[in-house]
């Protein structure tokens, strides 16, 4: 496949970086051409300005602020360059005072991104995935927890940009569950700051929950 992400943060970086390992063609764009193009030469892909790699892109990575998601994805959206492509976005609203004070200021600008960002590109398949690990973690060469593989939900409308998706989770080491509809996804983006925020304040959320096994789930 063809990737092309909007934004050249460390999210673009690392799962570009992984994408291009597993044989894609990965381009990263920026709003300084300059900047895509070091980031994409460094991740063994192209890069340079945001709208010279969308028309030939396969799936469009969304790597920005989740404030601003909405926003970029319209001007993007304006010029047909991700009419009928698979958009994935992997954002979330958090404040800008997240980490002052956790587990309380871990709160969501915007409630839900992936909706938001589905309004303002309607011409594009929109799915929520990648949300609620940072970068770090997908650096890093660990997949495997506790004896469980890391799981990444998918929400998405349309089946095929699902299943693409998910391939390419795959395709990062990750195993990729399907989570629902776009709907779905606030609650993901609501899960990662609720998470966050006991991450943060030094909980370990993982013992939450007890294992599939030992739930009333079947």
């Amino acid at each position: 496949m063809r990737i092309a992400t909007i934004g050249a943060g460390k999210m673009a970086h690392t799962l570009g970086s992984l994408w291009v390992a597993a044989g894609h063609e990965v381009y990263v764009g920026a709003r300084r051409a300059a900047e895509g193009q070091r980031v994409g030469n460094e991740i063994g892909g192209e890069g340079g300005a945001i709208e010279n790699g969308l028309a030939d892109a396969d799936v469009v990575l969304l790597s920005v602020p989740g404030t601003a998601a909405a926003e970029v994805a319209a001007t993007a959206a304006a010029g047909d360059s991700i009419n009928g492509k698979v958009l994935i976005d992997c954002s979330n609203a958090l404040g800008h005072q997240a980490f002052a004070a956790p587990p309380d200021s871990f709160v969501l600008e915007i409630p839900a991104v992936a909706e938001t960002v589905a309004q303002a590109a309607p011409s594009a398949n929109v799915v929520k995935a990648f949300n609620l690990l940072a970068a770090e973690v997908w650096s890093s060469p660990a997949r495997e927890f506790d004896g469980q593989h890391l799981l990444v939900p998918v929400c998405g409308d349309d089946d095929t940009a699902v299943l693409t998706t998910s391939q390419l989770v795959t395709d990062a080491g990750g195993h990729p569950i399907r989570a629902g509809n776009l709907t779905r996804a606030r609650y993901a983006e609501s899960t990662t700051a609720f998470i966050m925020g006991l991450w943060f304040a030094g909980h370990d959320a993982r013992a939450m929950l007890p294992p599939l096994a030992a739930t009333a789930a079947r």
